[in-house]
């Protein structure tokens, strides 16, 4: 069913938004110029300036639904000129800093899919992302290719990511995760519907990992959005190109109007007790390391099991019990091979519910310039390179 808000109908819909049962409407929380009474306190966003948030989308990810059309095309809840911010692969708090501070003085909201080890690493930068209204996913443990790794391997990786993130936050943390390179396999997909996790791949890429420049950021994103006109942007909060970037982007996507969707969970990730539990004690070694070496605010590295040994230390037991994981659907995949996921039930895919608000003065998108096609994107540099080396 597709409900059109009487302050604000889209003007295009997927047929598989409708099968879907996405649910639209308006919702803002920006306050419309002619309503500010005075300017912000310093240090506070202007909203009579802001891009702001137009619309909140809340996701149902109790089948597993994936979301972008670089690899999944099923899904749409954009609008043409529509866009969702993403950030990868952080925190890292010299550049993260910067991101959430653009983010604050244009009153938005973006999605942040963390690496558990980063998390761990700084865990008051993720409370402080989670405080200010963002959403928070995640990006595996280690940013590793779950493509080159056994299936057993690529569920640790998966799982102790989530339980590392929430630890960090101190709290549930959303059940959204976008696989590292985007390189998703059959059996980790199918993996992830059991355990009803949000897939998100992405419609727009920043490419800001092979460029030092901001201004490249800048114009690969406005050269991409001309040709697709809307889109689940990429960026990635390690990336200085991305932190210089980001607050002349935001402007000229205000300029150009462009209107900010910011994806929240209607339900909290659930983790498990074992992945809980080497997450906790990776966050108290941090803190001790911390206390007593400030510069160890590094992420820390956990070094995965050998063939044939338990996924979660000796005390978990065998390597087929830390294979079992309580499944969604009451079908437990089959990790020690690529085994097609379960089908949902109809009526069972991501559903979308965007709570009603006030939105001020539509400013219509500006006309699409002629755009070459982006190509595919190339893999991108190892990550813990770019981190090591200094070439972020």
């Amino acid at each position: 069913m597709f409900h059109l808000s009487p302050m604000r109908a889209h003007s295009r819909v997927s047929a598989a938004a409708l099968v879907a049962g996405l649910v639209l409407s308006a919702a803002a929380v920006v306050v419309p110029a002619h309503q500010a009474a005075s300017a912000p306190p310093k240090g506070v966003c202007d909203p009579s300036r802001a891009i702001g948030v137009t619309r909140i989308v809340e996701i149902d990810t109790s089948s597993g639904p994936k979301f972008g059309s670089q690899q999944h095309k099923e899904l749409d809840f954009l609008a043409d000129g529509e866009v969702v911010l993403t950030f990868d692969d952080g925190p890292l708090r010299r550049h993260t800093q910067a991101v959430v501070d653009a983010l604050e003085g244009e009153c938005t909201k973006a999605t942040f899919f963390m690496v558990g080890s980063q998390a761990v690493a700084d865990p008051e930068m993720v409370k402080q992302i989670y405080r200010k209204g963002h959403t928070v996913g995640t990006h595996t443990w280690s940013h590793a290719n779950l493509r080159k790794l056994t299936p057993l391997k690529a569920r640790h990786e998966m799982e102790l990511g989530f339980s590392a993130v929430a630890a960090a936050a101190g709290q549930p943390i959303a059940p959204f995760f976008r696989f590292p390179f985007l390189a998703d396999t059959k059996a980790m997909n199918g993996y992830a519907e059991t355990r009803q996790f949000g897939n998100f791949s992405i419609d727009v890429d920043s490419l800001d990992y092979k460029s030092k420049s901001a201004p490249a950021v800048h114009a690969e994103i406005l050269k991409q959005l001309a040709y697709r006109k809307k889109g689940i942007l990429l960026f990635h909060d390690i990336q200085q190109s991305t932190a210089e970037a980001l607050p002349g982007l935001l402007a000229a996507l205000r300029q150009k109007g462009y209107k900010i969707v910011h994806m929240r969970a209607k339900g909290k990730a659930t983790t498990l007790a074992e992945f809980d539990d080497i997450a906790n004690r990776d966050l108290g070694r941090k803190r001790v390391a911390v206390a007593a070496q400030p510069l160890a605010r590094r992420s820390v590295t956990w070094t995965m099991p050998g063939p044939g040994t338990s996924a979660v230390g000796a005390g978990a037991g065998s390597q087929q019990a830390a294979m079992q994981v309580p499944a969604a659907n009451g079908t437990r995949p089959a990790l020690g091979g690529a085994v097609p996921a379960p089908i949902p039930a109809a009526g069972q895919l991501g559903t979308a519910v965007v709570q009603p608000g006030t939105v001020g003065p539509a400013a219509a998108v500006e006309a699409p310039i002629a755009a070459p096609r982006p190509r595919y994107r190339a893999p991108e540099p190892d990550w813990r390179d770019q981190i090591l080396r200094g070439t972020n």
